[in-house]
């Protein structure tokens, strides 16, 4: 098939046949990354502007990597070395980077909405990189590609994510994502953080850890998210860890082929303990080297890709 899409802002906008394309690219694409010389002349001339006004370290690195890898172009902008600081306006900021004619902008924001609303008003092609509590759907592909290479598909896996699920847009990408996949989601965490009608994207709601643990094939793991909290929804993190995060015992109820996945960063010992981390059923690093892959084959899908003018 051929690609269609101008941006990717959600994993709700993306059909099945259109996630296993992503993959399929992304695979070809990864062993790029293994050359000596890790780069390929596929998007040379093109230039991709990194607009985060959010802190990333992961994502942010990837993407710029991602891009240099294909010879692109790139520019990082924050949000404190931008001219909102100054009190211009988020479409004016936008409207100005537009003005250079850049040809893909990845975008950050702490506003659920914020990339959708340059979407629709700007021209050049924009990557949601986490708006808010909304979307992180490139998380959530490299999540998904993780498995689908580890597992050979996503079709009847069961899939567990723990933790903070009300502040997480990871944990809403891919409940969404992996259920249109095929897979059947679970979640669990403290009731402050599970957020009512989450049902409603596709997940069922486990009563406690322990049971949306058994017999998982996949377990996503996920931080406390303080800095989007506005009071402490737990009483102490000995107490989470103790009741919600994942250890050497809670191993037991997975599978013994489980994959355990993080989105980073760790809070080792609190959600999650080191030796569960580091251990044999930890496939958190290899998120962050298919992250590279995937986001490549985001940018030729959207810059180097056959697309329609006229569609969404």
């Amino acid at each position: 098939m051929q690609w269609t899409k101008k941006d990717i802002l959600d994993i709700e906008q993306l059909s099945p046949d259109e996630i296993e394309l992503i993959f399929e690219t992304a695979f070809g694409l990864k062993e790029i990354s293994e050359r000596p010389i890790k780069k390929v002349p596929t998007l040379r001339g093109q230039t991709i502007v990194l607009f985060f006004m959010e802190p990333s370290t992961r994502t942010r690195v990837s993407f710029d990597i991602a891009a240099k890898r294909l010879s692109a172009d790139s520019l990082a902008i924050a949000a404190a070395s931008s001219s909102i600081v100054k009190g211009e306006t988020l479409l004016d900021t936008a409207s100005n980077l537009q003005a250079m004619k850049p040809d893909i902008i990845v975008m950050r924001h702490s506003s659920a909405g914020a990339p959708h609303l340059l979407a629709r008003t700007l021209d050049v092609s924009i990557i949601n990189a986490g708006d808010g509590m909304h979307a992180h759907p490139t998380q959530a592909l490299l999540d998904m590609m993780t498995v689908k290479e580890k597992k050979g598909g996503l079709s009847g896996l069961n899939v567990a994510i723990i933790g903070d699920i009300s502040h997480s847009r990871v944990a809403r990408s891919n409940i969404v994502g992996f259920t249109k996949m095929g897979a059947s989601v679970r979640v669990a965490g403290p009731p402050t953080m599970i957020p009512p009608g989450i049902e409603h994207l596709g997940a069922q709601v486990a009563p406690s850890v322990d049971e949306a643990l058994t017999d998982a094939d996949v377990v996503i793991m996920l931080r406390i998210q303080k800095e989007r909290m506005r009071r402490f929804l737990f009483p102490t993190e000995r107490e989470y860890a103790r009741q919600y995060g994942l250890n050497d015992q809670r191993l037991g109820r997975i599978r013994p082929d489980a994959l355990i996945m993080h989105p980073g960063p760790l809070n080792r010992g609190v959600e999650i303990s080191p030796e569960v981390a580091d251990g044999p059923f930890s496939v958190i690093l290899d998120q962050v080297t298919n992250g590279v892959a995937l986001r490549m084959a985001l940018f030729y899908l959207l810059a180097g890709g056959t697309r329609d003018a006229d569609a969404d």
